[in-house]
């Protein structure tokens, strides 16, 4: 059997605003996880529209799309196209979990949630000439799955090939994340065997990995486990976490040892308000500064995440939050614009209240208002984000923030990774054309590197303060 796994461009990622390095991070690692379950006769092939041209002269028996919102009006014209050459169409992620009736309309058979215990089951159906139209999962497990199919994947297309996921969902379930969605009608947070989880590790080459789950931390149990058994790999790792992880306990030091050098952090909002309004209790009464503070004394490099748009949010957000990521030393910012996605709870509530304004899937991208306002208008909204953006990464404000740094190492891994991340496109598009990208790895492990110098503090367990 021929087997075709796509992962459709996102509409972001052929605008003109695109940054061809954004999309050659990470390989598309959950089609590269359903192909493990086929039999070893076979014949599978991944294309991601991202880093190559789809070819679309082949003829799959069965084609697997994976759809997140602003890629759907792609996938769909792509499952088109294989349907009409008379190939089987199975669609499944993000969107198709969101909005089943739609995607139903384009595919023969769709997947709702995880696919792990699924797509097992549907090609144990299609063998037989007996597939259903909707597979649900309500059974939630990742243990025993097989090791990830990277045969499949084109390392040296991604400047991260070593990315890898050991738990599912998150144990948090703030209004305007899709992971509710998602995961709805089964578990909402579980992960890997931690011996498992070890074994694919050791399998993966090179000294770098990218945990790209929500929340490596979100179970202690595990990731203390994970953080012990990791120890004497000589890894250097980057994933996310919560504030609250980060000033609980000491498993942020537990991950330092283990190799954790940078961390994504989703501060989204200063204002209580607006934290209480979004169900991101995790947020309340946490001190952002002390987990700052906390995670430089260990050596890690954060990348915070925060949201434009909440309704608390006045025509100040943008320069407070700027200047407080260059003050704090962070050494990136990631920006969105509030963005209700369908099977959220903030959807359902904008929907309720008649604030939607558009159901454009292709605006959905966090760079768009899509939604009626509060304080701010749309155009405040839309020109404060991008003047955030352009602010927090000018030379002078990376300078300013890399000096906050009390060693003059890491004022010059702050300045190397936020310089080389935001300032260089020409140089990353130079990289990628020519196949390049590959060489830039072990660059980005030595400024992931420890500092021998860092003074390793004790954890701060009274800094649970309001924020």
């Amino acid at each position: 059997m021929k087997v075709k796994f796509i992962l459709p461009s996102l509409a972001e990622a052929k605008s003109p605003l695109w940054r061809p390095i954004k999309y050659s991070l990470f390989p598309p690692l959950g089609m590269a996880t359903l192909a493990a379950y086929l039999d070893p006769g076979d014949e599978a092939i991944l294309q991601d529209q991202h880093v190559e041209k789809i070819d679309l002269n082949d003829s799959p028996d069965l084609v697997v799309i994976q759809v997140y919102i602003t890629n759907a009006g792609r996938a769909y014209e792509l499952a088109r196209h294989y349907r009409d050459q008379g190939a089987y169409i199975a669609l499944g992620g993000l969107h198709v979990t969101s909005l089943p009736e739609e995607a139903a309309l384009h595919g023969d058979s769709i997947f709702l949630g995880p696919g792990e215990v699924t797509f097992p089951q549907f090609l144990k159906d299609f063998r037989q000439g007996r597939p259903k139209k909707r597979y649900f999962s309500d059974q939630r497990s990742l243990a025993g799955i097989p090791p990830v199919r990277r045969d499949l994947i084109k390392r040296n297309r991604y400047l991260v090939p070593n990315s890898l996921v050991v738990t599912r969902g998150c144990p948090h379930h703030c209004d305007f994340c899709y992971k509710d969605a998602f995961f709805e009608g089964g578990k909402g947070f579980y992960v890997q065997q931690v011996d498992e989880a070890l074994a694919e590790i050791d399998r993966l080459p090179g000294k770098h990995l990218y945990f790209l789950d929500d929340h490596l931390l979100g179970n202690a149990r595990f990731a203390t486990s994970l953080f012990e058994g990791m120890k004497g790999m000589n890894r250097v790792f980057q994933a996310a976490s919560t504030v609250d992880a980060i000033l609980r306990g000491d498993l942020i030091e537990k991950a330092a040892k283990a190799g954790l050098r940078s961390v994504f952090i989703g501060f989204e909002t200063f204002s209580p308000q607006n934290l209480r309004d979004s169900n991101k209790k995790q947020n309340l009464k946490r001190d952002y500064q002390a987990a700052v503070n906390r995670l430089h004394d260990l050596g890690i490099m954060i990348n915070g995440s925060f949201v434009f748009g909440l309704d608390d949010d006045d025509q100040d957000v943008f320069k407070r939050t700027v200047d407080w990521g260059v003050e704090n030393a962070l050494t990136t910012s990631t920006y969105h614009i509030l963005t209700p996605y369908p099977g959220t709870a903030l959807f359902k509530q904008m929907e309720s209240q008649n604030r939607i304004t558009t159901r454009n899937w292709s605006l959905y991208d966090t760079r768009h208002v899509v939604f009626k306002t509060a304080k701010l208008s749309a155009s405040q909204l839309e020109e404060g984000y991008w003047w955030a953006y352009r602010e927090f990464y000018k030379w002078s404000n990376i300078l300013k923030a890399s000096l906050k740094h009390e060693h003059v190492r890491h004022q010059l891994k702050h300045l190397a990774y936020t310089g080389g991340w935001k300032k260089f496109e020409g140089l990353w598009k130079l990289l990628i054309n020519s196949g390049s990208l590959k060489y830039m790895l072990p660059v980005l492990e030595a400024i992931l590197s420890k500092v021998p110098d860092i003074k390793q503090k004790q954890p701060d367990t009274a800094s649970l303060q309001t924020v």
